[in-house]
């Protein structure tokens, strides 16, 4: 029996653009508490490793002295259950499918192509995203931040999840747009496939990739060569 292939994907910024509500999120946050807003393109450097991440890396960036003023941990659970709250409310207000994702994902259906999702996103705000916006059945599996005990760039949160498919390292791509997919995917010895305008501040030239993309149209000549 032919193994299947599978491919895992990450979300932010590979098959939604969630910048513009994330932004709404984090700058709801940060004029409760007292620290500037931030714009759509600065948030997309700043998205990756989870809320709280995000949050303390946006006031780490004003100055050291700003970022001291948060090292109460109550005041951080704070922040990031607020983040949580509104971000969860406003889920899909802006955020859209990446250019050809919804193709893609109809062609790989076809073709029996194994789908998963490996986020660093909360697991329950990935699944509702993926609800909201029409493509949640297409995945077999969605892990989330928290969905084990460790996440991207971490390989095992990539390897957790083929295993569980019941999958083959040697026959799945990393499809991500941050040096967190790739590194992970890198150290899992599994392909992989970058979008160039990812939410990182690092160049395309310093993060690990096997193909460059700009959006999802014509990746399946890619991913063909694979199958």
């Amino acid at each position: 029996m032919k193994q299947k292939f599978t491919i895992l994907f990450d979300l932010d910024g590979t098959l939604v653009d969630t910048a513009p509500d994330l932004m709404h999120a984090h700058n709801h946050v940060m004029k409760k508490f007292g620290y500037p807003a931030k714009s759509t393109d600065e948030i997309r450097n700043l998205v990756g490793q989870g809320a709280g991440a995000m949050l303390g890396r946006s006031i780490w960036g004003q100055a050291k002295k700003e970022f001291g003023k948060v090292q109460d941990e109550k005041i951080k659970k704070e922040m990031v259950k607020d983040f949580i709250e509104f971000y969860g409310k406003n889920i899909v207000n802006e955020s859209k499918l990446i250019n050809g994702v919804k193709e893609f994902l109809l062609w790989s259906k076809k073709n029996k192509i194994s789908m998963a999702v490996c986020t660093n996103k909360t697991e329950h705000l990935a699944i509702d995203l993926l609800k909201k916006i029409g493509i949640y059945d297409f995945f077999e599996y969605v892990a989330g931040h928290n969905t084990f005990d460790y996440c991207k760039p971490d390989p095992r949160h990539l390897t957790n999840i083929i295993e569980i498919l019941d999958g083959d390292l040697k026959k799945t791509l990393m499809i991500g747009d941050s040096e967190n997919d790739a590194n992970a995917a890198k150290a899992a010895g599994i392909p992989v496939i970058l979008l160039e305008d990812g939410y990182t501040e690092k160049n395309i030239s310093e993060i690990y990739h096997n193909h460059l993309i700009k959006d999802f149209v014509g990746i399946e000549k890619i991913v063909a060569k694979y199958l």
